[in-house]
């Protein structure tokens, strides 16, 4: 789901053009709870806020299995996105952007994070929804209509099904890899994780740290 701004709207915040030209702005992965809240904020407010849509709609149950970007403008929580993995293919969805910001940039940057970041992943296939008289957004990214689907209703909107297809990337993470590699933060594929500064430390012995069951002996990994 997409919502934008359809019209001109008297906007008491500052107007993102003075935002962007005064104050950093930033698209990460929301990894703690206070990020998490700041999506859950976001999308509380331009989804069942705005666009009056059920809470247990919104919060579908679906949120802790997916990974969650956010994009702030200095410290302030500006838009969201979320990212769910299928067997070959990413969905991208969620994606809100609080009212003062609508007529900036931030809605590319995030869609861009995500598919970058579904593409570092090794996937070359990003799927989505788009919202009835809203796919030229996504055909800005790639995005084709699935031939032979029918639009359909969910939440009080029309949809589309569409794709966009990208080459593979080199530097995608696979099992080439090396394993620390693979063990960093999600998303932080090229800096140093903290598990490697522990490889400084001697392994222990196997059976340190076992516990006894009955005949069986069982080891945590």
């Amino acid at each position: 789901m997409l919502l934008v701004e359809s019209g001109k709207e008297n906007i008491s915040a500052p107007t993102p053009r003075r935002i962007i030209r005064n104050t950093p702005t930033e698209v990460r992965i929301a990894r703690g709870f206070d990020e998490l809240l700041m999506v859950y904020s976001i999308r509380a407010a331009v989804y069942i806020a705005e666009q009056d849509c059920p809470f247990a709609e919104e919060f579908d149950g679906n949120d802790l299995c997916a990974t969650q970007f956010i994009a702030l403008f200095g410290d302030e929580p500006a838009g969201c996105l979320r990212a769910r993995f299928f067997a070959g293919f990413v969905k991208l969805e969620r994606l809100a952007i609080r009212k003062p910001y609508r007529r900036s940039t931030i809605a590319f940057d995030l869609v861009r994070f995500g598919i970058d970041h579904a593409r570092r992943k090794g996937f070359q296939r990003i799927y989505g929804h788009a919202r009835e008289g809203l796919e030229p957004f996504w055909a800005r990214f790639g995005g084709k209509p699935i031939p032979g689907r029918e639009e359909f209703v969910f939440s009080d909107h029309r949809y589309t099904e569409m794709v966009a297809d990208f080459e593979p990337l080199s530097e995608a993470i696979t099992l080439a890899d090396p394993p620390m590699k693979i063990l960093r933060p999600e998303g932080d594929w090229d800096r140093e994780g903290i598990l490697e500064s522990s490889a400084a430390r001697p392994a222990r012995l196997a059976s340190s740290k076992s516990v006894k069951t009955g005949r069986r002996l069982e080891t945590a990994a």
